[in-house]
């Protein structure tokens, strides 16, 4: 019922008549954030990181209802690692009112401008590029051409334009996000493009076959300085009691 309510609401189709449109897409993809497998810590300290934005755990793919059990277990994990370290950090740290200042001044700095780019412009075409040229079937060239898609649209998001006030204004919202947006689909494609080979979700049409060598290794993407950043680094060895239970 609700499929037929919304087909009929938002597209006028009526779904018991008619035929509706159907195309494949990107659900989830395995990445996620970098952390240590113990404590859920990241490469920041103090930020832990847990369930679906956690990297590392699924593999090639992802078994669906995997979610909420990696939440249980692993948000366990980050949250009492976090109660401890916030225990131990012998209180508050010091929040530097200079970097208060100037992020306030970049958020409100697309309100300044006279002119430049819609973020829903940009938005646009950041999804058009993600979605024909790193979507479900990947190749280099397509890679390639999409990396500097996003190298373009990174410089004129850097000027983009809003209107209005800061209260209840999703186009402020999505100029905000713009900037991490770009990184993501940057860390995305730049990864896909270093992975020659298929595997799981991740599938080339140039590179079709599995390689025993990437199957030990996982991409950690990070920023360096103003560029995107990638190393492969060995899957750790699996503990002995893990190994065990296997198999068993």
């Amino acid at each position: 019922p609700s499929m037929y309510h919304q087909f009929k609401e938002l597209a006028d189709v009526d779904i018991t008549t008619d035929p509706m449109e159907v195309g494949p897409t990107c659900h989830y993809m395995m990445g996620g954030v970098y952390v240590d497998p113990d404590s859920q810590e990241s490469t920041v300290p103090g930020l832990y990181a847990c369930g679906e934005c956690g990297g590392g755990m699924h593999g090639s793919n992802r078994l669906g209802g995997n979610s909420l059990s990696d939440l249980l277990v692993f948000g366990k994990r980050a949250g009492e690692y976090a109660a401890r370290a916030a225990q131990e950090s012998g209180g508050q740290g010091n929040v530097s009112d200079a970097e208060v200042e100037a992020c306030a001044r970049s958020a409100l700095a697309p309100f300044e401008r006279e002119n430049g780019p819609s973020p829903y412009e940009l938005h646009d075409q950041l999804r058009a590029t993600m979605q024909n040229l790193v979507g479900i079937v990947r190749n280099d060239a397509d890679l390639k051409t999409a990396i500097g898609n996003i190298a373009e649209l990174k410089q004129r998001a850097a000027g983009v334009k809003v209107t209005g006030n800061i209260s209840f204004n999703p186009g402020w919202h999505l100029a905000l996000d713009l900037e991490n947006m770009l990184d993501i689909s940057e860390c995305v494609a730049r990864a896909a493009l270093m992975r020659t080979e298929s595997r799981g979700g991740h599938s080339r049409e140039d590179f079709q076959d599995s390689l025993r060598e990437w199957g030990t290794q996982n991409i950690i993407v990070s920023k360096q300085g103003a560029e995107i950043g990638l190393n492969a680094k060995p899957l750790p060895e699996m503990p002995a009691d893990l190994q065990q239970l296997i198999k068993d």
